[in-house]
C-alpha cells in the first residue's frame, strides 16, 4: 500500500494517508512534476498507460509521482524517473504551487507540487505497465496543441504548462 504526505499550504509535513484515499477525498499532499527537455529545448512527454488507475492514456509531463515518508523530492523525483523511463539525470526545482483539479474515476488532485527540470536526449527505454508512448515535443507546437485538443492532456499538465512555459522562455 503507498502513502502520500500531507502537508499544509506551508508544506509543513502534516502526517500520511494511503494513496488512493488521499485522491478521493482531495486531501492535500505533496507531488511533484518533472519537466525533461533535450538540448533543442523539446519536452519530453509521455502518454499514461492506459491501465493507469486515473488520466490513462492522456499525453503529460515527462514523469510525476508522489515522494515517501521521509524522501526528498529530488530524491524521489530520480527514483521514478528511472522507474517510468528508465534513466537518470540530474534534476533542479524550479518552483512549487499548490492545485485542484477534479480527476475522472471521481478522484481529485489536490497537491502541493514541486516542478523538477532536467535534460536527456535519448528517446527513454520506458516501462510498459507505467506509460505506452514518449515523444519530444516543442514548446511552440505543444501551446497550440493543447489549446486545440485539451481531452488529450492531464489536468495537471494543463495547469502546470504555461508556469514552465515562462521559466523556459
Amino acid at each position: 500500500m503507498e502513502s502520500v504526505v500531507l502537508v499544509n499550504q506551508q508544506d509543513e509535513v502534516l502526517g500520511s494517508m494511503e494513496k488512493m484515499e488521499a485522491h478521493f477525498s482531495g486531501s492535500l499532499h505533496r507531488a511533484f512534476s518533472l519537466f525533461i527537455f533535450n538540448d533543442q529545448k523539446e519536452l519530453l512527454l509521455q502518454q499514461r498507460a492506459h491501465n493507469k488507475y486515473h488520466s490513462g492514456g492522456l499525453w503529460t509531463n515527462s514523469c510525476c509521482s508522489h515522494p515517501r515518508i521521509g524522501e526528498t523530492t529530488l530524491d524521489a523525483g530520480t527514483r521514478r524517473l528511472n522507474e517510468e523511463l528508465g534513466f537518470t539525470t540530474e534534476l533542479n526545482e524550479e518552483f512549487s504551487f499548490i492545485y485542484r483539479a477534479e480527476l475522472d474515476q471521481n478522484m481529485i488532485e489536490h497537491e502541493l507540487d514541486h516542478v523538477l527540470t532536467g535534460t536527456y536526449n535519448e528517446i527513454p527505454d520506458f516501462n510498459t505497465d507505467e506509460v505506452c508512448a514518449v515523444k519530444y515535443i516543442s514548446m511552440s507546437y505543444l501551446e497550440s496543441d493543447i489549446a486545440s485538443n485539451p481531452e488529450n492532456y492531464t489536468a495537471w499538465f494543463k495547469i502546470i504548462f504555461s508556469k514552465v512555459k515562462d521559466l523556459i522562455e
